[in-house]
Protein backbone atom coordinates (compact mmCIF):
# COMPACT_ATOMS: atom_id res chain seq x y z
CA UNK A 1 0.00 0.00 0.00
CA UNK A 2 1.47 3.50 -0.79
CA UNK A 3 0.17 6.77 0.49
CA UNK A 4 -1.84 7.39 -2.81
CA UNK A 5 -3.79 3.99 -2.29
CA UNK A 6 -4.12 4.59 1.50
CA UNK A 7 -5.26 8.31 1.74
CA UNK A 8 -7.66 7.47 -1.18
CA UNK A 9 -9.41 5.05 0.78
CA UNK A 10 -9.01 7.00 3.76
CA UNK A 11 -8.32 10.64 4.17
CA UNK A 12 -8.09 10.56 7.79
CA UNK A 13 -5.05 10.61 9.85
CA UNK A 14 -5.31 8.86 13.41
CA UNK A 15 -3.01 10.86 15.90
CA UNK A 16 -1.61 8.57 18.70
CA UNK A 17 -0.61 11.05 20.71
CA UNK A 18 0.84 9.72 24.56
CA UNK A 19 0.31 6.19 23.37
CA UNK A 20 2.91 4.02 24.87
CA UNK A 21 4.97 0.58 22.43
CA UNK A 22 2.77 -2.16 24.89
CA UNK A 23 -0.79 -1.00 23.39
CA UNK A 24 0.69 0.66 20.10
CA UNK A 25 -0.22 -1.90 18.11
CA UNK A 26 -3.61 -3.64 19.24
CA UNK A 27 -5.07 0.13 19.32
CA UNK A 28 -3.49 -0.09 15.38
CA UNK A 29 -5.65 -3.27 14.52
CA UNK A 30 -8.69 -1.74 16.03
CA UNK A 31 -8.34 1.22 13.66
CA UNK A 32 -7.02 -1.00 10.65
CA UNK A 33 -10.00 -2.81 10.87
CA UNK A 34 -12.56 0.07 11.50
CA UNK A 35 -10.86 1.51 8.01
CA UNK A 36 -8.36 3.67 9.01
CA UNK A 37 -4.98 3.36 6.58
CA UNK A 38 -2.70 6.53 7.60
CA UNK A 39 -1.67 6.84 11.60
CA UNK A 40 0.84 9.00 12.97
CA UNK A 41 2.95 8.52 16.25
CA UNK A 42 3.89 11.92 17.64
CA UNK A 43 7.75 11.92 18.86
CA UNK A 44 6.87 13.46 22.02
CA UNK A 45 4.56 10.19 23.11
CA UNK A 46 6.52 7.51 25.69
CA UNK A 47 9.08 5.38 23.42
CA UNK A 48 7.63 6.54 19.85
CA UNK A 49 10.29 5.37 17.91
CA UNK A 50 9.60 1.48 19.15
CA UNK A 51 5.80 2.15 18.66
CA UNK A 52 6.47 3.23 14.78
CA UNK A 53 8.75 -0.10 14.67
CA UNK A 54 5.97 -2.99 16.16
CA UNK A 55 3.03 -0.80 14.41
CA UNK A 56 5.36 -1.01 11.05
CA UNK A 57 5.89 -4.30 11.14
CA UNK A 58 2.28 -5.70 12.20
CA UNK A 59 0.19 -3.47 9.94
CA UNK A 60 2.59 -3.81 6.79
CA UNK A 61 0.77 -4.02 3.23
CA UNK A 62 -2.56 -2.53 5.44
CA UNK A 63 -1.75 0.98 6.70
CA UNK A 64 1.35 3.58 6.59
CA UNK A 65 2.37 4.59 9.71
CA UNK A 66 4.14 8.04 10.21
CA UNK A 67 5.99 10.06 12.90
CA UNK A 68 4.52 13.61 14.59
CA UNK A 69 5.25 16.60 16.28
CA UNK A 70 9.00 15.87 14.20
CA UNK A 71 10.84 18.80 14.58
CA UNK A 72 14.70 18.67 13.30
CA UNK A 73 16.67 16.96 11.02
CA UNK A 74 17.67 14.54 13.05
CA UNK A 75 14.19 13.31 14.19
CA UNK A 76 13.49 12.61 10.35
CA UNK A 77 16.64 10.50 10.30
CA UNK A 78 15.51 8.92 13.86
CA UNK A 79 12.05 8.22 12.52
CA UNK A 80 12.94 6.39 8.94
CA UNK A 81 14.98 4.53 10.68
CA UNK A 82 12.55 3.38 12.89
CA UNK A 83 10.01 2.75 9.68
CA UNK A 84 8.01 5.77 9.51
CA UNK A 85 6.93 6.23 6.08
CA UNK A 86 5.82 9.76 6.67
CA UNK A 87 6.32 13.02 8.45
CA UNK A 88 4.20 14.97 10.06
CA UNK A 89 5.36 18.49 11.48
CA UNK A 90 3.50 21.16 13.88
CA UNK A 91 5.02 24.06 11.80
CA UNK A 92 6.76 25.28 8.80
CA UNK A 93 10.46 24.40 8.55
CA UNK A 94 12.00 23.58 5.05
CA UNK A 95 14.93 22.10 6.91
CA UNK A 96 12.39 19.81 8.44
CA UNK A 97 10.79 19.27 5.01
CA UNK A 98 14.04 18.75 2.64
CA UNK A 99 15.13 15.95 5.14
CA UNK A 100 11.93 14.78 4.50
CA UNK A 101 11.96 14.20 0.74
CA UNK A 102 15.79 13.31 0.78
CA UNK A 103 14.95 10.16 2.71
CA UNK A 104 11.50 9.89 -0.23
CA UNK A 105 9.53 9.79 2.28
CA UNK A 106 5.92 11.99 2.48
CA UNK A 107 5.95 15.21 4.14
CA UNK A 108 3.11 16.80 5.76
CA UNK A 109 4.41 20.49 7.93
CA UNK A 110 1.80 22.69 9.03
CA UNK A 111 0.61 25.77 8.64
CA UNK A 112 -1.83 28.81 9.47
CA UNK A 113 -1.18 31.29 6.90
CA UNK A 114 -0.81 31.85 3.11
CA UNK A 115 2.93 32.86 3.71
CA UNK A 116 3.70 29.73 5.63
CA UNK A 117 2.03 27.46 3.11
CA UNK A 118 3.39 29.11 0.14
CA UNK A 119 7.04 28.51 2.17
CA UNK A 120 6.00 25.04 2.72
CA UNK A 121 4.87 23.87 -1.05
CA UNK A 122 8.50 25.61 -2.39
CA UNK A 123 10.52 23.29 -0.17
CA UNK A 124 8.53 20.52 -1.25
CA UNK A 125 5.71 19.50 1.37
CA UNK A 126 3.30 16.89 -0.31
CA UNK A 127 0.36 18.19 1.65
CA UNK A 128 -0.41 20.60 4.14
CA UNK A 129 -1.63 20.16 7.59
CA UNK A 130 -3.79 23.01 8.66
CA UNK A 131 -2.97 23.59 12.51
CA UNK A 132 -4.60 25.02 14.82
CA UNK A 133 -8.20 24.18 13.22
CA UNK A 134 -9.45 25.71 16.09
CA UNK A 135 -8.19 28.89 15.19
CA UNK A 136 -8.65 28.92 11.52
CA UNK A 137 -12.17 28.49 11.06
CA UNK A 138 -14.32 27.27 8.05
CA UNK A 139 -13.97 30.43 6.62
CA UNK A 140 -10.63 31.13 6.86
CA UNK A 141 -9.65 28.08 5.21
CA UNK A 142 -11.97 29.04 2.41
CA UNK A 143 -10.06 31.92 2.10
CA UNK A 144 -6.83 30.00 2.20
CA UNK A 145 -7.98 27.76 -0.95
CA UNK A 146 -8.63 31.19 -3.11
CA UNK A 147 -5.10 31.96 -3.07
CA UNK A 148 -3.27 28.21 -2.81
CA UNK A 149 -2.59 25.76 -5.49
CA UNK A 150 -5.55 23.86 -6.23
CA UNK A 151 -3.55 20.47 -5.94
CA UNK A 152 -2.18 21.11 -2.92
CA UNK A 153 -3.98 19.05 -0.18
CA UNK A 154 -4.73 20.53 3.08
CA UNK A 155 -6.08 18.66 6.61
CA UNK A 156 -7.20 20.53 8.98
CA UNK A 157 -6.13 19.11 12.76
CA UNK A 158 -6.65 20.07 15.88
CA UNK A 159 -10.37 19.89 17.40
CA UNK A 160 -11.91 17.89 14.86
CA UNK A 161 -14.79 16.46 15.40
CA UNK A 162 -17.21 13.81 13.73
CA UNK A 163 -19.77 16.88 13.43
CA UNK A 164 -17.50 19.76 12.60
CA UNK A 165 -15.96 18.16 9.63
CA UNK A 166 -18.63 18.66 6.97
CA UNK A 167 -17.79 22.55 7.00
CA UNK A 168 -14.35 22.58 6.63
CA UNK A 169 -14.89 19.69 3.98
CA UNK A 170 -17.35 22.39 2.44
CA UNK A 171 -14.31 25.08 2.86
CA UNK A 172 -11.87 22.69 1.13
CA UNK A 173 -10.32 20.09 3.47
CA UNK A 174 -9.26 16.80 1.67
CA UNK A 175 -8.78 14.89 4.70
CA UNK A 176 -8.25 15.77 8.46
CA UNK A 177 -5.95 14.72 11.61
CA UNK A 178 -7.38 12.94 13.73
CA UNK A 179 -6.08 13.40 17.84
CA UNK A 180 -7.80 13.18 21.12
CA UNK A 181 -11.64 12.67 19.98
CA UNK A 182 -10.47 9.49 18.91
CA UNK A 183 -7.77 8.10 20.63
CA UNK A 184 -6.30 9.49 23.97
CA UNK A 185 -3.81 7.23 26.63
CA UNK A 186 -6.89 5.47 28.63
CA UNK A 187 -9.36 5.55 26.55
CA UNK A 188 -11.05 1.99 26.32
CA UNK A 189 -10.49 0.22 23.04
CA UNK A 190 -14.62 -0.25 22.87
CA UNK A 191 -14.87 3.56 22.79
CA UNK A 192 -11.87 3.50 20.02
CA UNK A 193 -13.73 1.68 17.92
CA UNK A 194 -16.85 3.95 18.24
CA UNK A 195 -14.88 7.29 17.59
CA UNK A 196 -13.52 5.59 14.96
CA UNK A 197 -16.70 4.53 13.48
CA UNK A 198 -18.12 7.86 14.06
CA UNK A 199 -15.54 9.61 11.90
CA UNK A 200 -15.51 7.17 9.05
CA UNK A 201 -19.71 7.72 8.78
CA UNK A 202 -18.72 11.62 8.98
CA UNK A 203 -16.35 11.90 6.48
CA UNK A 204 -17.94 9.17 4.01
CA UNK A 205 -21.46 11.40 4.91
CA UNK A 206 -19.37 14.59 3.72
CA UNK A 207 -17.66 13.14 0.51
CA UNK A 208 -21.13 12.04 -0.97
Amino acid sequence: MNWTEAFDELPLIAILRGISSTEAVRVADILVEAGFRLMEVPLNSPDPLDSIAKMRAALEGRALIGAGTVLNRDSVVQASSAGAQFIVAPNTDADVIGATKDLDLISVPAFSTPTEALVAIKAGADLLKLFPAEANSPPVLRSMRAVLPATIKILPVGGITPSNMQPYRDAGADGFGIGSALYRPGKFIDDIQASAASFITAWRGSAS
